[in-house]
């Protein structure tokens, strides 16, 4: 089982759509795959037709059963198989959000999840984490857990700046890790036809050569269309830009050679 993570600290960068695409294709694909929301916002909770507000079984609870040293529970019990075929969630509550406060004097949870996933290897073949836009516990796990990076960035200025404060977090936190995974930046809402964005993808790739994507995810109306119904990019309009660039990223991924 490969457990991929995506993760940046700025909103609005296609986290969840990269999430949702990705795990979409592997599906397709035959790969048994599972997706885990680690965002408080819940966003791919709610892809999903599933109220972060109502969800009572979930992430939270493996956070509860670790904090309570209950080494019984089986984390399947908090899994959700969607309507796709092979794709399956492991949902996020509003609750989360409280975890930094109720766990931050307690050890050893920054491995929760990595547990946690360690327990269902035999029934996935991919994880794809959506990490929450802030440093604390819930990205702590996200990255402990991961075999690979993916981090989405928009082409410009302000995004490229934020992305310095990745990094760097990304340096901060691997830096306990005997292998740290690799890392790949994928380029999102690319607008070839603004200068901005171009200039943009040129200085991103200047300063990050051997991180970030030859590439790039186009900007496509058919996202939007998709996440209103609910239903995974490539299963809604296989054909649309987005996928076939999200299906160029994935082959990368595949190869494990991002």
């Amino acid at each position: 089982m490969k457990i991929w993570s995506v993760s940046n600290q700025k909103g609005g960068v296609g986290k969840t759509t990269t999430v949702v695409t990705l795990g979409g294709l592997l599906s397709a694909w035959g790969f048994r795959t599972l997706l885990v929301d680690l965002d408080p916002h819940g966003s791919l909770t709610s892809y999903f037709k599933m109220n972060p507000d109502e969800v009572e079984l979930g992430v939270y609870n493996l956070f509860h059963d670790a904090s309570e040293k209950k080494k019984d529970v089986h984390p399947s019990r908090y899994i959700v198989k969607t309507e796709f075929d092979g794709l399956s969630v492991l949902p996020a509550s509003t609750a989360i959000a409280t975890l930094d406060r109720q766990v931050a004097t307690m050890g050893g949870m920054g491995l929760v999840i990595s547990t946690a996933l360690n327990k269902v290897a035999d029934q996935y073949d991919y994880v794809i984490i959506d990490s929450p836009p802030m440093l604390g516990v819930l990205m702590i796990n996200a990255l402990a857990a991961c075999d690979q990076l993916i981090i989405p960035v928009l082409a410009e200025f302000l995004a490229l700046k934020g992305l310095d404060r990745m990094v760097h977090t990304l340096r901060m936190v691997f830096h306990s890790r005997k292998t740290p995974p690799k890392f790949i930046i994928v380029p999102t809402m690319f607008d070839k036809r603004t200068k901005a964005a171009r200039d943009s993808l040129v200085a991103l790739r200047q300063q990050y050569p051997d991180n970030a994507w030859t590439a790039v995810i186009p900007v496509d109306t058919k996202v939007r269309d998709a996440s209103s119904v609910g239903v995974p990019l490539p299963l809604f309009d296989k054909s649309s830009k987005a996928v076939e660039a999200y299906s160029e990223l994935l082959e990368l991924l595949l190869l494990d050679k991002a």
